[in-house]
């Protein structure tokens, strides 16, 4: 069976990827009325940021030949974000395709099924969120379609958006949401640092006391 290849979309903007690195997920995701983000996809490298662009992909339960398709049209600094339909009965990638995903700079993977190999993948820095683990390979059969909308642990992904993962989650945006709600971002992590800083320093003050 064959799969289906859609124009990509345009990459999301250097600037805002700047912009978005290192904010967290929760930020993100309260700023959006607290509604966005993917349950049950859980990270399992070996720590650090998620940020790329979605380059989505459907693809049938436990087989992978349509993400095989997307890494060979996968840019440097895309997320490959793989709707798997939630099956964790085989896995649909493995460290042969992180080395591969790796090495023509592709940003990381969020998958909504499983994955193996999960000891290269524990210590790997590229990122890798998936719903679960089995030893059992993938089949290569088909169908699958890259570059269409999908859902991720019921988290809608265009292609072309704007994707975040840190130890909390993953949360996915449009650019053009993640434009709007940035000073809000902004004005959050201000008022949070320096509730923190308030707590530490009462903390402190405790502890001389």
């Amino acid at each position: 069976m064959s799969v289906e290849e859609n124009a990509a979309a345009e990459p999301v903007a250097q600037g805002l990827l700047s912009e978005f690195r290192g904010v967290a997920t929760s930020i993100i995701s309260d700023n959006m009325a607290r509604l966005p983000g993917a349950t049950g996809i859980l990270p399992y490298h070996k720590g650090g940021q998620l940020i790329g662009t979605a380059l989505t992909v459907k693809t049938r339960h436990g087989d992978n030949l349509a993400i095989h398709a997307a890494l060979k049209v996968a840019r440097r600094g895309d997320v490959i974000v793989v709707d798997g339909g939630g099956d964790i009965s085989q896995a649909l990638i493995g460290e042969i395709i992180l080395t591969h995903a790796e090495s023509i700079g592709v940003a990381g993977f969020v998958i909504d099924g499983a994955i193996r190999d999960v000891a290269a993948i524990r210590a790997s820095e590229l990122p890798c969120y998936a719903r679960g683990i089995t030893h059992k390979g993938p089949y290569k059969n088909g169908p699958g379609s890259i570059n269409v909308p999908v859902s991720i642990g019921g988290l809608v992904v265009h292609p072309g958006d704007l994707v975040v993962g840190d130890e909390d989650g993953i949360v996915a945006l449009s650019p053009q949401t993640a434009e709007t709600i940035l000073p809000g971002i902004r004005a959050q992590e201000e008022r949070e640092r320096l509730k923190i800083a308030k707590f530490k320093e009462a903390r402190l003050h405790l502890v001389k006391a």
